[in-house]
């Protein structure tokens, strides 16, 4: 990959039509789901307008324009470190671009952002635990397994099928 070819930066209105697609492609092939794709709409409207639920990170290849990968950043704040926790969430890499490094490259940023801003406790993502395609590559960028399970309460989305 040519770098100069490349460009990272936070996602603004004119990227909505390919976060609602990739999100759309997220669920289906991670978790079999099928989003309503109006309601996902708005919920990426709504981070691209108000900051403080969360930003977009996508990377563009300059020559075609095309958006080819994007990650979500939200945020929990920890009493215990006096700092935000950022959340990687909606991690999606274009099917053509995939194993070529594109997350790497957005991890590496969200990193030195986050280090950057002073005020990051930490990185953090969840998983599907039969994705061990995506565990591997979150390993290979030194994420580690966290000595923590995920329960939820959903009033939104029912059960995986």
């Amino acid at each position: 990959m040519n770098q100069s070819d490349f460009h990272i930066r936070l996602a603004e209105p004119r990227d909505l039509e390919s976060l609602v697609t990739y999100n759309v492609a997220l669920a289906s092939e991670t978790e079999g789901r099928q989003l309503e794709r109006s309601l996902l709409q708005s919920g990426v409207e709504s981070v691209l307008a108000d900051a403080s639920k969360g930003f977009y990170v996508v990377m563009e290849h300059r020559p075609s324009g095309q958006t080819i990968g994007q990650v979500l950043i939200t945020f929990e704040w920890s009493d215990w470190r006096n700092a935000v926790f950022w959340w990687l969430q909606s991690v999606y890499v274009h099917k053509d671009w995939r194993r070529q490094g594109v997350f790497k490259q957005l991890y590496d940023y969200v990193l030195r952002e986050g280090k950057r801003q002073g005020n990051v406790a930490g990185i953090r993502l969840y998983v599907e635990q039969d994705n061990a395609v995506a565990q591997g590559v979150y390993a290979h960028v030194g994420l580690a397994a966290a000595p923590y399970k995920v329960f939820e309460t959903d009033f939104i989305l029912p059960p995986k099928p």
